[in-house]
């Protein structure tokens, strides 16, 4: 099989066992293990050494997925993790060059197909049913949530595609969240303030409402990217799914929950259903108070929260022997997840303003997928000086939660971090290339951003984003000519090495 092969969906599924069967075919993509393991902690302390990657604790590396098959305690479930911790591999699924993700991303944004909701006789997510009244029901005892550390506020659903509507006007949206399993029948959930679904959740609690709401594990990846654009490619009340629809070049299933009015992904491996309870919170580390919440992606764990809104746990459907899928916050799952959709935003933003001038941009893992991007400038002629640096001013708008945009030349590989730095070495001069812009909201946790750092932050979140200039001036162009090597048949002295590459 190719990288760059399309797959027509006629006939084709598009869930989260496909996804599996693909890694499959390719060497090096994909690894289970039968040995039994415990959820808490330590399967995600195997995974760090096999393929986490990221800004996670050094050692670790960019491995294959991999899936648990004997979770301690869990005889029916599997856990795979991974799934999407390289980027290569996220090509693979979406069946694309590696290098071509952000133009994809961008046009599938634009050729959004909405979801359409399948009856539930037809819903695999649905095979099995548990509802909360049922005598002994317990999710702790029901789903294999993992802890990434020892010292996490508690088990996690780290990759659950939380699913709500607007109490108002209807209108869906689906994010990704922080869930910490609480209780028997409680989870709560950490919004970052300003998320859409928070906004979902104000409404109603206004009103005095619950908020039902639903959590779709172990979905189509397509569905797990596409949920992860923000304003203003996606503004309040757009369907991310609607981007996986376009992706796929159809819709995604939906269907209604069993115990809430409430729609979830119909071939998901296991569906939470539930509400948000209007003015009930709880301390997020109750139950350990070590006053941390789960790794993140700076690769810091996250601080607990005091209090957190709540989802009373109504219903847990799933498909027959599920599959959990789950990832360590700091791991390059996390940074596809995030950096890849930042870059289709940016791209497309910049396109519609400065069209030509950007080729191709990057949110390469040590920046976490939505700190740092790299963008690559073509230059072609003397009216394009200076607009690299309108390019970048437009990608802070495009993603509000970067940092840092390095810009470099056409002839930089910006997917290789060496090829930046050396732009950075020989195309930089620091005092004439280096713009800042103090005062700016970004992240909160970016455990830099806090004035216990920085005289110059007013608030914890304010931060000094940055432009680094790497590129040459246009007039001076040809005196920054890289050496020019002869093109050659590489494979008549290596057989097959070019389709290594």
């Amino acid at each position: 099989m190719t990288d760059n092969a399309h797959h027509s969906p006629e006939g084709k599924s598009f869930d989260l066992r496909s996804a599996i069967e693909i890694l499959k075919q390719y060497d090096g993509e994909y690894l289970e293990t039968s040995e039994p393991v415990d959820p808490a902690a330590e399967l995600s302390g195997v995974y760090r050494y096999v393929g986490a990657g990221g800004t996670v604790m050094r050692p670790t590396r960019t491995g294959p997925a991999m899936v648990f098959n004997k979770i301690k305690g869990y005889d029916d479930f599997r856990v795979l993790i991974g799934l999407l911790a390289s980027r290569q591999r996220v090509a693979r699924l979406l069946g694309v060059p590696k290098e071509n993700l952000a133009q994809l991303l961008r046009d599938s944004v634009h050729r959004a197909i909405a979801p359409v909701v399948i009856p539930n006789d037809k819903a695999v997510c649905q095979e099995v049913v548990h509802l909360a009244s049922d005598e002994g029901f317990d999710i702790r005892t029901l789903l294999p949530a993992p802890t990434n550390t020892p010292e996490d506020a508690g088990p996690y659903f780290t990759l659950g595609m939380c699913y709500a509507a607007d109490p108002e006007t209807g209108e869906h949206d689906v994010t990704i969240h922080r869930l910490c399993v609480q209780g028997k029948d409680e989870i709560s959930m950490y919004f970052v303030p300003g998320r859409h679904l928070d906004q979902f959740r104000i409404k109603a609690e206004q009103a005095g409402q619950a908020l039902p709401i639903t959590i779709s594990i172990g979905v189509d990846p397509a569905i797990e990217i596409g949920a992860c654009f923000e304003p203003p490619t996606t503004p309040l009340g757009f369907d991310e799914l609607a981007i996986a629809g376009g992706l796929r070049g159809r819709a995604v299933e939906l269907v209604q929950g069993v115990a809430v009015n409430a729609r979830a992904i119909a071939n998901a491996e296991i569906v939470i259903e539930g509400e948000l309870v209007p003015n009930y919170r709880v301390q997020e580390d109750q139950h350990t108070h070590s006053g941390k919440a789960m790794p993140e992606f700076p690769g810091y764990t996250g601080e607990a929260q005091a209090a957190v809104p709540v989802i009373k746990v109504k219903a847990v459907t799933h498909r027959q022997h599920p599959v959990l899928q789950t990832c360590i916050g700091p791991s390059d799952e996390h940074t596809n997840l995030a950096g890849i959709p930042t870059e289709a935003s940016i791209l497309d933003m910049v396109e519609r303003a400065l069209p030509g001038l950007v080729k191709n941009v990057h949110c390469p893992s040590p920046g976490t997928g939505k700190y740092m991007a790299v963008l690559q400038i073509n230059k072609r002629s003397q009216q394009d000086e200076g607009r690299q640096r309108q390019a970048a001013l437009l990608a802070f708008s495009a993603f509000s939660e970067l940092k840092h945009v390095f810009l470099v030349d056409e002839d930089v590989d910006i997917f290789d971090l060496n090829d930046v730095i050396w732009a950075m070495t020989t195309r930089y001069q620091a005092d004439v290339d280096t713009i800042t812009i103090p005062g700016v909201r970004c992240h909160p946790l970016d455990p830099s951003q806090d004035p216990a750092f920085s005289p110059s932050i007013r608030a914890h979140g304010i931060t000094c984003k940055t432009i680094y200039d790497c590129t040459v001036p246009y007039d001076l162009k040809k005196s920054f000519q890289r050496s020019q090597f002869m093109e050659v048949d590489v494979d008549r002295f290596v057989p097959g090495f070019t389709s290594s590459l």
